[in-house]
C-alpha cells in the first residue's frame, strides 16, 4: 500500500477526529483536547493519536481519560471514514509544544542577558 495512501487516511481520522470531538461529545475534558497529528501502522491496525489539553490535569490522566474514550471515538469514526477496518486508536500526549515553548524562553532569556 502506498504511503500516500496511508498518509491520505491518517489526515481523515485527524479531521474526523477533531470533528467528532468538537460537536459529538458531552465530556469537558474532551473538549479541552488539540489534536495534533496521526500516524496510522502499514496495515491500519493502529492509529497513534498526539494531542495537547489545556485542562489543568496531569499529562498522564488526560492520556488516561482519553485512552478510555477511544472505543466511543473509534465507533464514531467508524460511521464517517469510508475504510474497510477502523484503526485501534491509542492517544499520546504531545509534548512538542511545551518543549518549544520552554526552548523560546531559553533563548529569549540568553538574549536579554547579552
Amino acid at each position: 500500500m502506498p504511503s500516500h495512501k496511508i498518509e491520505r487516511i491518517a489526515s481523515d481520522i485527524l479531521k474526523y477526529l477533531s470533528n467528532i470531538i468538537l460537536t459529538e461529545t458531552n465530556d469537558d475534558l474532551l473538549k479541552t483536547i488539540t489534536l495534533t497529528d496521526v500516524s496510522v501502522s502499514k496495515d491500519l491496525s493502529y492509529a497513534k493519536v498526539y494531542f495537547t489539553s489545556i485542562s489543568n490535569l496531569e499529562h498522564e490522566q488526560i492520556t488516561k481519560e482519553m485512552n478510555e474514550a477511544a472505543p466511543f471515538l473509534r465507533g464514531k469514526l467508524a460511521q464517517r471514514i469510508e475504510i474497510r477496518n477502523i484503526p485501534e486508536l491509542k492517544f499520546i500526549y504531545d509534548e512538542s509544544i511545551e518543549y518549544a515553548t520552554k526552548i523560546e524562553k531559553i533563548i529569549t532569556e540568553i538574549h536579554q542577558n547579552d
